[in-house]
């Protein structure tokens, strides 16, 4: 019946789906962070916190977008499961605060307890945060179930062993170079009318939408997925933050990196045009080789012209080859950081950085 019901109902559900799906739409988007962040800033707590923080002492990592499956066929994380691990166990021996910034679980594919069943490891390494009191969780629009189910208190509750508010946001608050400086985090999904909608539209998603999905088997037109709307989710961002003055915009969703608004495509860029200059060879042929490789997986280049460096993108934690990505803030810099495994090695990789100071003053 279900092969049935595939073959009979993907195609039209698709092109539904097609019609229907929020593009991102410039006004909608920057409503809805400028509402969100002063919420935050001015009514801390029900939406998310503003954390005080020193940037010479304290420390945070941000990841996001694991889309945590059941182990199956379609579970974008079970690749990069052991990379995580390694890389919790990395910040948890060093004192960072562990930032979940969205969906983080698959819950339009799978059940929570299919989920919480197969991801027993990473829940109980995330736990160790939890109960340090160390860890920040931003529900996304693939794990709304934690903004929606009135249950969700009690599922949480069963992962950690600890009672845990899953928020929308949430604001790093310091002061740097005698100004005050407000990193806003997000998972970035504002502004798209089914899934930040009111609460019918999030309601639709959440208990008829995602799992008529799951049951086709069907995934369209969502930003992780399609490489004109990462580049447009990211412009928006962007354009949204460009104009306010000492605050710099972390988000996930689109599963792109983003370092000082530049992707890393267009780095990649930046770097080639470099090392013409310098006429190194060797670096010239390397950064080529990447440069063909990101275009041939259909990674584009949004026009940030005359950027400002306050746009920043974690990635994801489902890459294809078991990679992850993710942003760090520590020793008074923030940066871009890779983590992978070869010859069942976990490495870190720092790809960009940049002191907190020197990104202020620009």
């Amino acid at each position: 019946m279900r092969k049935w019901l595939q073959a009979w109902l993907r195609r039209p559900v698709m092109r539904w789906a097609h019609q229907h799906a929020s593009r991102p739409v410039k006004e909608r988007v920057h409503e809805a962070l400028k509402e969100l962040y002063h919420q935050l800033l001015h009514h801390p707590g029900k939406r998310g916190p503003v954390i005080d923080f020193d940037p010479a002492s304290d420390a945070f990592i941000i990841f996001s977008d694991h889309h945590k499956g059941a182990k199956n066929g379609a579970d974008d994380f079970a690749k990069a499961e052991p990379t995580y691990l390694a890389a919790l166990d990395h910040y948890y021996e060093r004192g960072y605060h562990l930032v979940a910034l969205g969906d983080v679980e698959e819950l339009w594919e799978n059940l929570f307890l299919s989920v919480k069943k197969h991801n027993v490891p990473s829940f109980t390494k995330e736990g160790l945060f939890v109960h340090a009191d160390r860890f920040t969780k931003v529900f996304g629009n693939h794990d709304l179930l934690w903004d929606n189910d009135p249950f969700a208190p009690l599922y949480l509750e069963q992962m950690y062993g600890k009672k845990l508010k899953v928020y929308e946001g949430l604001i790093l608050q310091t002061t740097v170079n005698d100004e005050q400086l407000n990193i806003f985090l997000t998972h970035g999904h504002q502004g798209d009318s089914m899934s930040d909608g009111n609460w019918f539209s999030k309601a639709f998603i959440y208990y008829v939408w995602a799992p008529l999905q799951a049951y086709l088997g069907t995934n369209p037109n969502t930003p992780a997925y399609d490489g004109a709307l990462k580049s447009e989710h990211n412009k928006l961002m962007y354009e949204w933050v460009a104009n306010i003055k000492n605050i710099l915009l972390i988000t996930g969703h689109t599963h792109q990196p983003v370092f000082e608004s530049l992707t890393h495509l267009e780095r990649l860029y930046k770097h080639l045009g470099q090392a013409i200059l310098t006429h190194d060879e060797a670096l010239i042929a390397k950064l080529r080789g990447e440069i063909a490789l990101r275009r041939s997986e259909g990674e584009t280049v949004p026009d940030f012209a005359d950027h400002k460096p306050s746009y920043f993108n974690t990635g994801c934690c489902c890459f294809e080859d078991g990679s992850i990505t993710g942003i760090e803030i520590a020793e008074g810099s923030i940066r871009l950081i890779k983590w992978s495994c070869e010859n069942n090695i976990h490495q870190r990789t720092v790809l960009e950085q940049m002191e907190l100071a020197a990104l202020v003053n620009k």
